[in-house]
């Protein structure tokens, strides 16, 4: 037997706090079994080399729970190790042994996992003990056993062992008895290793006889060591694509829409297989579904650092050794290897995606809808994927049809342009809702878009920004491109192709409309409205209800973005807009005169009065006499047209075509609900 202390010194300890260093405990589970099928594929790669002429027999790596011993033992049937390498791999903590080997069979070697170093000493976390019983596949030489109590002292002595490879016991510690429960490490190995190359074996297979689960006598293997992605594309059929979606994702219903089968050996190494899922709504549900691997070894599903944001809603696996695994987010994001991997996923998403749209249209435009979502969310996000998919990014209008966003500027220039130019592209977010809107604007020989996603917005926006210039005419500047609303204005004031009409009534007319109406909008902290008078046309609405389309669109887009919450919390504002032009509002203009006659002319005197005092008073600086008070007219005329709302209001509230005006107004905006859509409906079938 031997003793000593294990070499540690300030040379070799930054890269083990580098690198073994994990939060997760369990992780240890992971290191053992990467070692043990390091060690398996050695052997491999040996045999293969003609430097191990023996059997490979039996090379099934084994995980087995002593719950009365408090023991968790890996088990490998690969090279062993001798006295001397157990010195210098284990007891050198500096030295890597995976790395040394590949160096020496760089040509022949297998996946060799130690890229993850000698995490074999993450065993400690969970361990009070840990002891290594190893047998060479070298027949000179002498099994070894190795123990150490999570201290610099270990001990090594010769012992005996009837097979080649390695046992790694882990005597667990009280704390972590969770490691010597079935279901636990079950679902670790199911985890972690999942698709290692090599088969792993934990207990037995199960059937359920007579009521009850009995063990099979055959040993349950947990690992598939030939997932779809580690073979050639033109291997696979599109149905093997799938199977292996489901064997990702058993819980996922959906099937995939289509996939993307990386393989780059230069100028680095990655493997994987990208699938596009139905993507309809809600951003963050999708995300973090790309589960990343070091040579078969699961890592992370926390991806956002290697690839960009809008990619993780992607599902599928990447693979690659070249990845950094164990390192700050700060490093990954400067990498080379990194920014290079990402860069190269990026593009051959969007060359899929505009093969996919070239070869076959029809078919894009059958799936446009599943997977808008990620691709606004790639233009929103990355300038060059916005480049890349301008081409192919699709825009849906209200008859379901399809257009490029140069197709669609072509195809509504002659009619949509307004008089200053400006491209108008009407859109809906709710067809339904907005149906009035739609058909007011199709009578008109316009078109309108469909822009229901969760994104819309935000892209629309992007689109304005980045389209300042929609076209030139020689060295003519020919306008800007705006989307509007449909059902945010009339729509002779969506898409102006003349100046509008002069409003021509009195002081008094102009009174007895805004105030009438006016006095009866719902009161609410959270929605303003202002009336306005405008002279429209005589088949436009009679009233009808305007909302800002940027103020709307900020508030909208707070509801996704961080840093514009105050906008969702500010009322919303409307505009009631009276069209003086309607038959129907002159009519019910001469009926408020008629009702009101004579009786706020003494009212109105007054005002004029007070007004033209108000004006004189504003050239004048003489101060009051003594004992007299400077006179606030402006309070006063105030008090006076008060005097005169109130009269209208009163007015309003005696003739139910105001009610019904305004409620016409607010059912058009969908803003009619409850008990006010209850009066509307009694005082319609009052008025017929």
């Amino acid at each position: 037997m031997s003793k000593g202390n294990i070499g540690v010194t300030s040379d070799n300890i930054f890269p083990v706090i580098k690198k073994f260093l994990y939060s997760d405990h369990e992780i240890f589970l992971r290191e053992l079994i990467s070692n043990a099928v390091d060690a398996t594929q050695k052997l491999k790669t040996l045999s293969t080399a003609g430097a191990f002429k023996g059997e490979l027999g039996d090379v099934r790596v084994r995980v087995r729970i002593d719950k009365d011993k408090k023991t968790l033992t890996v088990s490998d049937h690969g090279i062993g190790m001798t006295a001397e390498e157990v010195d210098k791999y284990i007891n050198q903590i500096a030295f890597s042994g995976a790395e040394e080997f590949v160096n020496q069979y760089k040509d022949k070697a297998e996946a060799i996992i130690g890229h993850f170093g000698l995490g074999f000493y993450s065993a400690f976390m969970v361990a009070d003990k840990v002891e290594i019983f190893s047998q060479s596949y070298d027949e000179n030489a002498k099994a070894v056993h190795w123990s150490c109590e999570g201290n610099p002292e270990y001990q090594m002595e010769e012992t005996i062992k009837s097979e080649r490879g390695t046992d790694v016991v882990l005597h667990i510690n009280d704390e972590f008895s969770q490691y010597l429960e079935d279901a636990t490490i079950e679902g670790l190995l199911k985890k972690y290793c999942k698709f290692l190359p090599v088969e792993i074996a934990f207990g037995m297979k199960k059937e359920w006889k007579d009521g009850k689960q009995v063990e099979t006598g055959e040993e349950n293997i947990v690992n598939n060591t030939t997932p779809a992605w580690t073979k050639k594309p033109a291997d696979l059929k599109d149905e093997d694509y799938k199977a292996f979606y489901r064997e990702l994702y058993p819980m996922q219903f959906d099937e995939p829409l289509f996939h993307i089968h990386l393989n780059v050996d230069y100028p680095f190494h990655l493997t994987g297989i990208l699938y596009f899922p139905k993507i309809k709504n809600n951003l963050d549900v999708h995300r973090n579904k790309i589960q990343l691997y070091c040579n078969q070894v699961f890592v992370t599903d926390e991806v956002s650092n290697i690839v960009p944001e809008y990619l993780t809603l992607l599902h599928g696996v990447i693979d690659s050794p070249d990845i950094p695994l164990n390192v700050s987010r700060s490093y990954l994001q400067s990498d080379n290897n990194v920014k290079k991997i990402s860069s190269h996923i990026t593009k051959k998403v969007a060359d899929k995606l505009a093969e996919l749209y070239k070869n076959d249209r029809a078919d894009f435009e059958k799936k446009w809808d599943d997977i808008k979502l990620f691709i606004q969310f790639g233009m929103l996000s990355d300038e060059k994927f916005y480049d890349r998919a301008i081409g192919f990014a699709l825009m849906k209008n209200v008859d379901k049809q399809y257009f490029t966003l140069d197709e669609y500027k072509a195809k509504v220039k002659d009619a949509q342009t307004d008089k200053n130019g400006d491209l108008i592209m009407l859109y809906a977010q709710d067809a339904d809702a907005c149906y009035t809107y739609i058909q007011r604007a199709k009578e008109k020989g316009y078109d309108v878009l469909l822009m229901d996603g969760e994104l819309d917005v935000h892209a629309m926006s992007q689109f304005e920004q980045k389209n300042t210039e929609y076209g030139t005419d020689g060295e003519e500047k020919k306008g800007a491109l705006r989307f509007v609303r449909v059902d945010s204005d009339v729509i002779e004031n969506l898409i102006v192709k003349e100046d509008k009409a002069a409003v021509n009534l009195t002081a008094e007319e102009e009174d007895a409309l805004r105030y009438s109406f006016e006095g009866l909008l719902p009161k609410s902290e959270k929605t303003n409205y202002v009336v306005s008078l405008e002279n429209v046309s005589a088949d436009a609405l009679p009233v009808f209800l305007t909302q800002n389309e940027w103020m709307r669109r900020m508030k909208e887009m707070s509801a996704h973005q961080q840093g514009m919450s105050f906008y969702g919390q500010m009322p919303d504002s409307y505009n009631l807009v009276v069209n003086i032009a309607h038959p129907k509002v002159q009519a019910l203009l001469a009926e408020i005169k008629q009702a009101t006659g004579n009786s706020l002319d003494e009212l109105n005197q007054q005002v004029e009065v007070l007004r033209k005092e108000q004006e004189a008073q504003k050239d004048k600086k003489d101060e009051p006499k003594e004992g007299e008070e400077k006179r606030d007219l402006t309070k006063e005329i105030a008090a006076l047209r008060e005097q005169i709302k109130q009269h209208y209001e009163g007015k309003a509230k005696e003739n139910d075509k105001v009610s019904q005006l305004l409620d016409i107004a607010f059912l058009a905006s969908g803003l009619l609900k409850g008990e006010a859509l209850a009066k509307f409906v009694n005082r319609s079938v009052e008025l017929l």
